[in-house]
C-alpha cells in the first residue's frame, strides 16, 4: 500500500445527534434499499466533484473509492499479507532483471476495455510511458528509465535504481486505455468524466453526493454478484456514522469511538467490524534536532512510560491494533520481518527504569521537576490537530504519563494546514503522525529515518521529520533498498530495527488499520479474521477483490 500523506476518518467530530431516520438523506441525496440488489458504500468525505481521474488522490474516484471498481492493476497485493505473493490480475506473469531494474510483463489475452476496444500489452507500456513523462500523475515516485511493448502480451518496463522496494507500488499501478489516453491534452487535469477501464463495473450516474456504477455485460472474470454499487459522500463523521448504524450505508471506513455502542449494538447479528493491521504504523514522532529530544535518554525514558494499553483502549477505542513489539513493527503482518534479538521483545511501561536512565544521563529531579545536566526544566509541547479527537487523546495520555518523571508537557491544537507545515519543517517538538506503508518495514523506518530526504528546521522536509540523522541508519536504507538478495536486505532490515530500538526515532504506539464497517445483512462474503483474503477498507486496491467475492446473504 502507498504512503498516506493525507488522513481519513479519524475524528469523529461530536456525538451522534442525527435521528437514524434522517441517515438516508444526510448526504443530500437518496440512497437506494439493500433489497433492491445495491451496495450501498459510504465515506464521510463531503460533496464531490466529478472526476474520475484513477491517477489523483484528489478525484472523486479516488476519495469514494469506486476508481478501483472501474480501473485494475496488473496484479493485487495483500497489504496485511505481505510477504504473500500477488495475484496475477491484468497480468498473468512478471518478471524480474538487473536487480530489479528492469520488469517484463505477460499480459492476459481476452481482456476487453469497457468500450469493447481489447486491452494489450501497448496499453500497459502506454500508461508506465504516461507516468515517466507525467510527474503529477506518478505520486508513487516510481523512477521510470523506459516502457516498451515487445508484443500484444508482453510489456518491458525499466528503472533507473533497483526497485526491490516499490514492487508493489509498481504492480499495483492502475492500467489506463491507450487509445483514449493518448489524444487527451492534459492527462494531469483531465476530470475523465466517462471512465473506460477492464473492471467489472461501469459509471452509471454522477452527483456530488452519490456516485452509481452498474455491472457491464461482459468481464473476463466471472461477472460480479452485486449489479449496482452506489457510493454515497456523507458530510461528516457523524453522519457516515449514523448511516452505517440505520443501514443505509452497509461498508465504510470511518473512525468511531464507542463504536460497539454506535454501531454494533445495533445489529449485533450483521454489523461487523475488522481493522487488521498492515505495516503503516501511527507513532509519536520527536523533534531530534531540538531539545529535549535531541537526548536520546529523554526519548528512552518517554518511550518507557507510555502505557500503549491505554493508548489502545482510550485513544483509539480498541480499532487501531497495539504496536507493541519494541521495533514499532505491527503484528502480525510484519512477523516475518523481526529480527531474531526481537521476537517477543515487547515495550512495557517501567517508570523507575526510565528516571535511572535520566540519572545517568546527568537530568536531576529537583522536587517535582525534571532539569536537564544543565539546570534547565525539562518541558514540551505536545500537538496535532484540533478535532482530532484520537490524536488528541493520546496526547493528553502522554501529557499526564510523563508528570511522573517531572516533565511538564503542554497539549496544542493547530489547524491541519498550519499543522502539515509545521511537520514537515520540524517546527514542533512532539506530534501524533502516520508513517508511510508498503510490502515491508523499509518504508516506515524510511520515512522516520531517513536524513538523506531531510532537510534543516525551517525547511519542508520529505522523510525524517523529526530531522532524526544517524548515517547508520541512512547507509543501511540504502544498501536495503539496492541489496541484491534477501541475505543481504535482511542484514541491513536488522540493522534499521537495532537503530530504532536503541535511538528511539519516533515512538510506535497502534497500527494503521486497512479497515472496515460492513453489514452482512444483505451481502455476505467480507473477508474476516478467519478468511484473511484481503482487507476489507473499500477505498483500497483490494476492495476490487471484495465485491467478487459477495454474494447476497438470501440467495
Amino acid at each position: 500500500m502507498q504512503g498516506i500523506r493525507r488522513r481519513t476518518a479519524l475524528a469523529l467530530a461530536g456525538t451522534i445527534a442525527v435521528a437514524l431516520v434522517a441517515a438516508a438523506c444526510s448526504s443530500g441525496g437518496a440512497t437506494k434499499s439493500a433489497a433492491s440488489g445495491v451496495l450501498t458504500v459510504g465515506m464521510p468525505n463531503g460533496p464531490q466533484t466529478n472526476n474520475s481521474n484513477p491517477f489523483l488522490a484528489t478525484s472523486a474516484g479516488a476519495s469514494l473509492g469506486y476508481r478501483f471498481m472501474i480501473y485494475e492493476p496488473l496484479v493485487q497485493t495483500n497489504p496485511i499479507a505481505p510477504s504473500e505473493k500477488g495475484t496475477p490480475w491484468l497480468a498473468e506473469k512478471w518478471e524480474w532483471a538487473d536487480n530489479y531494474q528492469k520488469l517484463t510483463i505477460t499480459t492476459r489475452k481476452d481482456v476487453k476495455w469497457s468500450d469493447d476496444k481489447p486491452f494489450t500489452a501497448a496499453d500497459v507500456a502506454f500508461t508506465f510511458g504516461l507516468l515517466k513523462d507525467k510527474s503529477a500523475l506518478n505520486t508513487n515516485g516510481l523512477p521510470i528509465a523506459g516502457a516498451s511493448k515487445v508484443s500484444d502480451t508482453s510489456a518491458e518496463i525499466t528503472f533507473s535504481k533497483p526497485q526491490f522496494v516499490n514492487e508493489n507500488k509498481i504492480l499495483n499501478s492502475f492500467i489506463v486505455p491507450e487509445h483514449i489516453w493518448k489524444d487527451v491534452p492534459d492527462p494531469t487535469t483531465f476530470t475523465n468524466e466517462t471512465p473506460v477501464g477492464t473492471g467489472p463495473y461501469s459509471l452509471k450516474t454522477f452527483t456530488p453526493q452519490t456516485v452509481t456504477l452498474s455491472v457491464r455485460s461482459s468481464y473476463w472474470q466471472e461477472l460480479p454478484k452485486v449489479p449496482e454499487i452506489q457510493y454515497t459522500s456523507y458530510n461528516d463523521n457523524s453522519a457516515q456514522t449514523t448511516a452505517l448504524a440505520s443501514g443505509a450505508a452497509q461498508w465504510s471506513y470511518v473512525f468511531m469511538p464507542n463504536f460497539e455502542t454506535l454501531y454494533v449494538n445495533k445489529d449485533p447479528k450483521n454489523h461487523k467490524i475488522w481493522m487488521p493491521a498492515g505495516l503503516g504504523i501511527h507513532a509519536l514522532w520527536l523533534n531530534t534536532a531540538k531539545a529535549p529530544f535531541n537526548n536520546v535518554a529523554v526519548r528512552k525514558a518517554l518511550n518507557m512510560v507510555i502505557d500503549r494499553e491505554v493508548i489502545f483502549q482510550q485513544g483509539h477505542s480498541k480499532l487501531f491494533p497495539k504496536v507493541d513489539n519494541v521495533t514499532g513493527i505491527p503484528s502480525p503482518a510484519g512477523d516475518p520481518f523481526l529480527a531474531a534479538d526481537y521476537k517477543g521483545k515487547t515495550a512495557k511501561v517501567d517508570v523507575e527504569g526510565a528516571k535511572k536512565v535520566l540519572t545517568e544521563a546527568g537530568y536531576k529531579l529537583e522536587g517535582d521537576t525534571l532539569k536537564d545536566p544543565s539546570g534547565a526544566p525539562v518541558t514540551f509541547a505536545l500537538t496535532d490537530p484540533a478535532g482530532w479527537s484520537d490524536y488528541l487523546t493520546d496526547l493528553d495520555i502522554i501529557k499526564n504519563a510523563v508528570k511522573a518523571l517531572g516533565i511538564t508537557a503542554e497539549v496544542k491544537t493547530q489547524t491541519v494546514d498550519q499543522w502539515t507545515t509545521d511537520f514537515n519543517s520540524g517546527a514542533f517538538d512532539a506530534t501524533m503522525h502516520w508513517t508511510n506503508s508498503g510490502a515491508t518495514p523499509f518504508e516506515t523506518y524510511q520515512n522516520i529515518m531517513d536524513a538523506s530526504a531531510s532537510k534543516p528546521i525551517g525547511e519542508p522536509a520529505a522523510a525524517a521529520q523529526g530531522r532524526f540523522n544517524d548515517p547508520a541508519a541512512t547507509s543501511a536504507l540504502t544498501a536495503y533498498a539496492s541489496a541484491p538478495d534477501d541475505a543481504a536486505r535482511k542484514t541491513n532490515l536488522d540493522l534499521l530495527q537495532k537503530i530504532f530500538v536503541e535511538q528511539v526515532p519516533a515512538i510506535p504506539l497502534v497500527s494503521s488499520p486497512v479497515g472496515a464497517e460492513y453489514s452482512t445483512k444483505s451481502w455476505i462474503g467480507w473477508p474476516t479474521a478467519e478468511d484473511p483474503y484481503a482487507p476489507p477498507q473499500p477505498t483500497q486496491t483490494n476492495a476490487l477483490q471484495v465485491v467478487l467475492r459477495l454474494k447476497p446473504a438470501t440467495a
